[in-house]
């Protein structure tokens, strides 16, 4: 198994990085590697690679596969005694008997492997110790290639990354070593390997469609009765796998908006997760991870709104007679009121950099490492055995659960800030039960969760016009044809209010499937 990280380097920042990875004692490294699949994609869809790789004077081929935790991958790595003939494709069978080797046996059936792209690197490697551990750091400077073909010209991109990866000892010095070099270099987590940017550069190439956005998964909990510290691990493990590589597409420059959505959602999982699933082994959170996750998830929410008004409310308002308005009013956060916002709406940073600022990259790094392997340094005592980690889950569930049934009695009589903590405790139920329903009733919480949906869809449509009206009154101080804005918005407001009230009192009668242990 292989763990390791991988950071994407500043332009300004590859002397520095450079300069200090040669301060130590270092071995420089030339790789020449060829990727392989079936015509069809095969291997990228499973999540594998397989290359040939010249390192210095010998050939090694590799098969690679995805791991259970963010930084793991299966890795077995064969010397070849002698070169590959020009042409020549891997020897599957060379990693018969291994997990990497099944995976790649049935991926491949009975196709042929074709030469995909090739990778050129000039790699800098330095051993380094942080206590009993070792690290290996490796600076790969060079690029990627495609091979040109009928309906298209070769394709290259540069590649400058360093990668950190464990060779023995713990995560959590792992982890201490990484964000040394985020720290002192500014430098950026990324999940998108050489295998998947050679796969992206082909498809760029034969005009293919980009990589969808990631979306939320169920944790995956390697116990069937799992201890309050296995939950924690699996359920924040579950929500880096649809930050991290959300993140690093924005962080690359990626404006989708779907991919800037799916980052939100994963971040407001997050956060639920570290406010509500804390009591389950206390004391093994950050405090300090709070305030960069709530900057880029304000920072997204901003985004978020900017594309509300624009693409579904000002349309709106002009097909009730509204007048055209093109500039489209500020965005501001989504908290339902205009004093809760935590972002200037003339905030000029964009969000790939706010991806990119190092305090929510440290957050990430130690996120990460937190996910992948429990840290024996903290207190055992805290941790929750698993019976009363579920009597934990279940009083928490009902906490919500009543406190949502009861603010949604007096829904309509509630200020718009009080409304929307409602949505926000909504939400926070509707996450816990998607992060922990099967330890309980797999069946009993998806029937919970489906009666839940309307609610949230109607709280959703109502938290939507008061963030309009709050930013069409921010944009009447200079453009007074949004008045119209504010007036009608403020009066569709009662009509949602009951709409959400009806939906929610559907919410008392669905049946508490956390009590049924």
């Amino acid at each position: 198994m292989e763990v390791e990280f991988k950071f994407l380097i500043p332009a300004d920042r590859l002397a520095a990085v450079e300069s200090d990875l040669r301060a130590g004692e270092f071995e420089p490294l030339e790789l020449q590697a060829r990727y392989f699949d079936t015509t069809d994609g095969a291997l990228a869809a499973a999540g594998l690679a397989l290359r040939l790789r010249k390192e210095g004077g010998h050939w090694i081929q590799t098969a690679k596969a995805r791991g259970e935790g963010p930084l793991d991958r299966f890795e077995h790595n064969v010397d070849l005694p002698a070169p590959p003939e020009a042409g020549a494709s891997p020897d599957i069978g060379l990693h018969v008997d291994t997990h990497v080797g099944r995976e790649l046996a049935r991926a491949v059936g009975d196709a042929s492997l074709v030469e995909t792209f090739a990778t050129d690197v000039q790699r800098l490697i330095r051993i380094e110790h942080e206590g009993d551990t070792q690290v290996e750091l490796a600076l790969d400077i060079g690029r990627i290639s495609t091979p040109a073909t009928d309906g298209g010209a070769a394709r290259t991109t540069p590649v400058c990354e360093l990668e950190i990866e464990l060779l023995h000892g713990s995560v959590a010095d792992l982890v201490t070593v990484a964000k040394r070099w985020v720290e002192q270099h500014g430098l950026t987590f990324s999940t998108v390997s050489k295998a998947q940017r050679g796969r992206r550069l082909m498809n760029e190439r034969d005009g293919a469609a980009l990589p969808a956005a990631v979306k939320a998964a169920a944790p995956a909990f390697a116990a069937r009765k799992p201890d309050g510290a296995a939950i924690q691990r699996a359920v924040v493990a579950a929500c880096l796998a649809q930050i991290l590589p959300n993140a690093s597409e924005i962080a690359a420059g990626s404006e989708d908006a779907d991919t800037i959505h799916q980052l939100r959602v994963g971040i407001r999982r997050l956060r639920t997760a570290l406010r509500e699933l804390d009591g389950l082994a206390e004391g093994r959170f950050d405090p300090a991870w709070t305030g960069p996750l709530r900057h880029a998830f304000s920072a997204l929410g901003t985004q978020r709104d900017g594309e509300l008004l624009a693409s579904k409310i000002q349309p709106l308002l002009e097909s009730v007679g509204g007048p055209s308005i093109p500039t489209v009013a500020p965005p501001v956060a989504d908290t339902g009121t205009e004093a809760d916002a935590d972002i200037d709406a003339g905030d000029s940073t964009t969000l790939a950099e706010t991806v990119r600022m190092t305090p929510f990259q440290i957050v990430l790094v130690e996120l990460i490492g937190f996910a992948t392997a429990p840290d024996d340094r903290l207190d055992a005592g805290t941790v929750r055995k698993p019976a009363r980690a579920l009597a934990y889950l279940a009083k928490r569930l009902d906490t919500l659960h009543r406190q949502v049934v009861k603010g949604g009695k007096r829904f309509e009589s509630l200020a718009a800030g009080e409304q929307h903590r409602v949505r926000k405790r909504l939400k926070r139920l509707r996450y816990i039960v998607e992060f922990v329903g099967p330890l309980f009733d797999a069946k009993g919480a998806t029937r919970y969760l489906k009666a839940l949906t309307p609610a949230q869809d109607r709280l959703g449509d109502l938290n939507d016009l008061q963030v309009a009206a709050v930013a069409y009154r921010r944009l009447a101080v200079r453009e007074p044809r949004a008045w119209f804005g504010v007036g009608w918005l403020q009066a569709s407001r009662p009509d949602g209010a009951r709409e959400s009230r009806r939906a929610l009192a559907k919410i008392a009668d669905a049946r508490r499937f956390w009590r049924d242990r």
